[in-house]
């Protein structure tokens, strides 16, 4: 049994689940639960038995995002800070070309790289209270974790650039609106429902889930370039004055530089 610290992991009748859990950090993907996803992926892929993967988050939270205490003292240069986007992209891009369907089942906040991570669901069912925030743009970064190559996918790009832009939050009706969430539940159904649809696929054809997915991600090419023009502008943007003074700003609860104009 994996003595996981930031997450949890478990196997029921073929359906995998997959359960962010750092409460001190609302599931925000540190290094170390980076690590601890990675490991997870990289074993489904390599066990044909499980058919459906559940991803979640416990405390009443998806994925608050990057960490910020980290991003403000790790001191990386350019480089380094490409090969740290890079490193992630290894087992996203598994995450994104798995052959088997992944339901992102979310609660709470899922912003930043923790609303990319939902986007890499092939369903994302919500509860009303969930909250999406394509937050990067408040701390001087651009959106990563492949969401320039998820989000116009599935709003259209004039929509996926407004919420870049904004980094507003979306509530979740209006998620639902959009076609960022396939379904709400109330936040005592959400984890019977996701498991219901994983059920669902124990029994369907492998082989031709597989051919679906992998017909679906037919722009594997597009995926790589979006992925390497992500890491580098990732890289240029974390090595702003910009950046390094809306982390200070947020790590010291000060309102931080960019708002979104509010309706008049």
């Amino acid at each position: 049994m994996n003595d996981f610290k930031t997450i949890r992991f478990s196997v029921d009748n073929q359906v995998a689940t997959l359960t962010l859990d750092n409460p001190s950090k609302r599931n925000a993907l540190d290094p170390a639960m980076r690590v601890e996803v990675a490991q997870v992926i990289t074993q489904i892929r390599r066990d044909p038995s499980i058919r459906a993967l559940i991803l979640t988050g416990a405390n009443g939270h998806f994925c608050s995002g990057g960490d910020l205490k980290n991003i403000a003292t790790v001191g990386l240069d350019n480089q380094g800070w490409r090969q740290r986007l890079q490193d992630l992209h290894l087992w996203l891009q598994d995450l994104l070309t798995l052959d088997r369907p992944v339901i992102a089942a979310v609660d709470g906040a899922a912003a930043g790289a923790g609303f990319s991570l939902a986007l890499a669901a092939d369903f994302v069912l919500a509860t009303p209270r969930a909250r999406f925030c394509m937050s990067f743009l408040k701390v001087g970064l651009v959106p990563d974790c492949g969401a320039f190559y998820t989000l116009p996918r599935i709003v259209g790009v004039q929509r996926a650039k407004e919420l870049m832009l904004s980094a507003r939050d979306v509530q979740g009706p209006e998620a639902l609106q959009l076609g960022l969430v396939m379904e709400l539940h109330e936040p005592e159904a959400l984890m019977a429902r996701a498991q219901a649809l994983a059920a669902s696929f124990v029994n369907a054809s492998p082989t031709a889930v597989s051919l679906i997915k992998r017909t679906f991600a037919g722009w594997g090419g597009e995926l790589a370039s979006s992925l390497e023009n992500e890491a580098n502008a990732q890289a240029l943007a974390m090595g702003t004055q910009e950046h390094k003074t809306a982390v200070n700003r947020f790590l010291n609860k000060e309102p931080l530089p960019f708002q979104w104009p509010v309706n008049e």
